[in-house]
């Protein structure tokens, strides 16, 4: 009798289990699927359709030079852009704990915005970069699900266990606002038209290998510098002060992207790889390591470039 209900109490418990996990599934997609609706709610139209070569003119020497090796003339503008990525996430704020991760991040570049969802494993994970895009998927265990964002001029960071129980939520301030809009500026090396002149990047001459950048977005302005490497191509990315969170609060701390693995895609050398970094008074501490495993770009309507395999998976 008693092994019967200790059965029975089994199984609800497995039902229950895999009852709250499919609702909050289901929750977290639910959340990205209105921080995607108030992105396009958000959205302006295309000030330009193409890319011109006469805008290069008075940029700072390694900018001009990158235009010129990932973007051909009459490019089409990105407009929008859907991406996936996998790789490990540092779960820890002070030392090396990493975790899978996989996720999906919709970007709109006027007016500038993005939603990303991920889903981090609790479970242990490798720092080495994770070559199967569905490992984290298939594999057994609990997850963080993480919702990063900037919507129309506002700062969304939403992290939640299982997408039911809260860790994290944050939005609405200033120093938010400033991180996530230096988060748009950097990743834009995958969109890179939004670093034209036109769409509103203003350039500043450093020396023969470094420019600073900077965009406004209304309230918010944010500054950035870009270095290139030998190749012409932005090799890393970094700001003295972006917003860290640190116990519930944000300190601005030193903050490094960099960039590798470039390839073709739909006319555009993007980077395939990346790692970002908080610079701390201790050293260097990583805490993204990822690999695009699909991209694809909604464009201007201007010449289409070739095809490509943007509509097909990079891995």
């Amino acid at each position: 009798m008693w092994a019967m209900i200790l059965v029975l109490l089994l199984v609800l418990a497995v039902l229950s289990i895999v009852t709250a996990l499919t609702y909050g599934s289901h929750h977290s997609k639910s959340i990205s699927r209105s921080m995607r609706m108030q992105l396009e709610a958000a959205r302006l139209p295309s000030n330009v359709e193409a890319f011109d070569t006469q805008e290069l003119a008075g940029l700072p020497a390694p900018v001009k030079r990158y235009f010129q090796a990932v973007l051909r003339e009459e490019q089409p503008i990105v407009l929008a852009v859907d991406l996936e990525h996998t790789g490990s996430f540092n779960a820890s704020e002070t030392t090396e704990r990493w975790r899978p991760f996989v996720s999906t991040q919709r970007v709109i570049t006027r007016r500038p915005g993005f939603d990303w969802e991920a889903r981090i494993k609790m479970t242990p994970g490798s720092d080495k970069r994770i070559r199967n895009p569905y490992f984290v998927m298939s594999t057994p265990g609990p997850a963080i699900r993480v919702h990063d964002a900037y919507i129309a001029g506002e700062g969304i960071l939403y992290v939640s266990l299982f997408g039911l129980v809260p860790v994290t939520r944050q939005r609405g301030t200033p120093e938010l606002a400033r991180g996530e809009l230096m988060r748009f500026l950097a990743e834009a090396v995958w969109y890179p038209t939004a670093l034209l002149p036109s769409q509103g990047a203003q350039w500043e001459s450093i020396d023969d290998v470094s420019a600073r950048v900077t965009l406004t977005d209304r309230e918010t302005t944010v500054s950035m510098v870009f270095r290139f490497g030998r190749n012409d191509l932005i090799e890393s990315v970094r700001s003295e002060a972006r917003g860290r969170t640190v116990r519930g609060e944000i300190v601005p701390t030193k903050w490094e992207g960099r960039w590798r693995g470039y390839e073709l895609r739909d006319g555009m050398r993007i980077p395939l790889e990346g790692e970002v970094a908080w610079i701390l008074p201790e050293g260097r501490l990583p805490y993204w390591r990822g690999r695009l495993t699909r991209i694809r770009y909604e464009f201007a309507q201007a010449r289409k470039p070739p095809r490509s395999r943007s509509d097909d998976r990079l891995v």
